[in-house]
């Protein structure tokens, strides 16, 4: 999401943003990448990079994922007994300045399972957020990519200011819940809960600050990225293979434009809008998931639902049910309550898969007969609430971290993560003035997602690090074909950033395929038609026709 995070990585493979790179900043010159003209590593100009590229990689079997990059056990072996491994790789914190203090970034792979001679080499993956543990999502959804195994080691990665690789920290969870508990992240009656919103964005950005200092001016796109090409280096590949998902699409955009040269075989699905700051895409998202929210309402009405006679009604059911449960919230069996921001949590989360339309409508049936048990679940289950981190551990820097902590939260830090990626990516700061200035554009796109995503703009009030631009530079002429996969009913990085997307990476660079399906992202739907598309071009090269489409899946039974 451009400025809110509406639902968990690890739960659903990823959220959606806008990240920034100014063109000054992430235009690739011999010095910035180390290398020369045609290519090779300019060895005599970086020799502190020269020396990162030759590390070598200690795997060993993966351990449980730690806390803070969400917790479990251990990844099992795969059907085959092919078994998890794990490593840590330097870089530098500060790519500017390569031969200065280190920081470890965590990675996972399973290694493929075809014939030595038909290996291309190594895919790696970026599954959204930002913010979420490559290395603890990969293997939940190995069974996704077991096809791509055949010729690849399947390679995933926290990305920096993620998880294990020196996961950024901010409010201690308790501290965060109890003073989120007390802002309205939707200001409706003036002045003091807007600003209670704005003291709350100020208030976790200083505890960023206290505790991630030395790391937050250093987590954005543009450094992550440059880690992608050091790992390619490390894994022994000529071209950098990738699968990129919501967030991991910019990320890969981000790629191809500093090292052209080196894109090989890409995939970008749920791709975001590249040409948006952060106060469109939000607008976008808006209009987006009031689109996906309508066709459930239309899949409602087949199924005879109790919510409303046609999709108005039941759009207007939502929106008042939030307004009401916003000012007296429903107790729960459990002893809390539901009000109207889990209500919107709730219905955001279940619109990222069609799989999950029938709890949705059950939910919203039962708390109009005055039980909320089902939606305080959906919004437990599939919503973010807090910020992950516990603060300051009390240890030392000392130049070269290896990755891990003496001292882990003791839950993900996901949330914080992502607002301090974000925040580094995007040189907005938006004001109160500036949201109510533009609140008739989001109500209009949205009466029921609009005010929370206007509100969203506000999260990096009081950030410490100046951001990088409104939006990222993604033209990467030369490079090879990139796939795009487009959702036409994607609420998080609408339909429309695809074609964006391929326009600004540039001609014959981006190659869009249409799905017009349901749901955050298209690969993870099971779509055959989706499936074999990316298949054909990851293992085989060969690109689907242009202007292809994939219809979808009939929709899920109702109750």
């Amino acid at each position: 999401m451009p400025t809110a995070r509406l639902i968990s990585t690890a739960a659903l493979l990823s959220t959606a943003t806008l990240l920034s790179c100014s063109l000054a900043a992430c235009a690739p010159t011999e010095r910035d990448v180390g290398r020369g003209a045609d290519g090779t590593a300019a060895a005599s100009d970086r020799p502190d990079e020269n020396r990162l590229r030759q590390q070598t990689l200690d795997w060993r079997d993966c351990p449980a994922p730690s806390p803070v990059q969400g917790g479990g056990e251990a990844p099992a072996p795969l059907p085959d007994g092919t078994r998890w491994q794990c490593a840590t790789m330097r870089a530098p914190l500060d790519w500017e300045k390569p031969g200065g203090k280190t920081i470890g970034i965590a990675l996972i792979r399973a290694r493929s399972s075809g014939d030595a001679d038909d290996r291309l080499g190594s895919l790696l993956f970026n599954f959204g957020g930002p913010g979420g543990s490559g290395v603890a999502a990969l293997p939940a959804f190995a069974t996704d990519y077991e096809e791509l195994r055949t010729r690849y080691d399947l390679v995933s990665f926290d990305p920096r200011g993620v998880g294990d690789s020196r996961g950024v920290r901010c409010l201690d969870p308790e501290a965060a819940e109890e003073a989120e508990e007390k802002v309205d992240q939707a200001p409706d009656d003036g002045g003091d809960e807007s600003d209670a919103l704005v003291e709350l964005n100020e208030l976790i950005a200083a505890a960023c600050e206290k505790n991630s200092g030395d790391v937050l001016p250093y987590v954005g796109t543009t450094e992550a990225a440059r880690d992608l090409d050091l790992m390619r280096q490390i894994l022994g590949d000529e071209k950098l293979h990738y699968f990129g998902i919501s967030y991991g699409t910019q990320l890969g955009g981000v790629y191809a434009h500093l090292f052209p040269e080196r894109v090989g075989r890409a995939v970008l699905d749920g791709v975001v809008d590249p040409t948006q700051d952060m106060m469109e895409g939000a607008l976008g998202q808006a209009a987006g998931f009031q689109l996906a929210f309508e066709h459930f309402a239309r899949w409602c009405v087949e199924q005879r639902c109790t919510l409303g006679e046609d999709v108005e009604a039941i759009v207007e059911t939502a929106v008042d049910l939030e307004a009401e449960l916003d000012d007296t919230p429903l107790a729960t069996s459990d002893g809390g309550e539901l009000d109207g921001d889990e209500v919107i949590s709730a219905i955001t989360g279940s619109l990222y898969s069609q799989s999950f339309w029938p709890a949705l409508l059950v939910g919203l049936e039962a708390v109009t007969g005055g039980d909320g048990d089902v939606l305080a679940e959906l919004a437990e289950v599939l919503g973010q609430h807090g910020s992950g981190g516990d603060g300051d551990d009390g240890t030392e820097d000392d130049g070269d971290d290896d990755g891990t902590d003496d001292d882990p939260v003791d839950r993900s830090n996901e949330n914080d993560a992502f607002r301090a990626i974000t925040c580094d990516d995007s040189s907005d700061r938006y004001t109160v003035a500036d949201v109510e200035r533009r609140m008739p554009e989001f109500l209009e796109a949205s009466p029921l997602f609009g005010p929370g995503l206007a509100w969203s703009a506000l999260s990096c009030a009081g950030w410490p690090v100046p951001g990088e631009a409104r939006h990222p530079e993604v033209s990467a002429p030369g490079a090879a074909p990139i796939l795009l996969v487009g959702n036409t009913g994607d609420p998080a990085t609408p339909y429309e950033g695809a074609a964006r997307m391929a326009e600004a990476l540039g001609e014959d660079v981006g190659f869009e395929l249409t799905y017009r399906g349901e749901g955050h992202g298209a690969f993870d739907s099971g779509n055959p038609c989706v499936r074999d598309a990316v298949h054909t071009y990851l293992l085989d090269g060969r690109l689907p026709k242009r202007g292809a489409v994939c219809e979808p899946a009939p929709l899920p039974e109702g109750k």
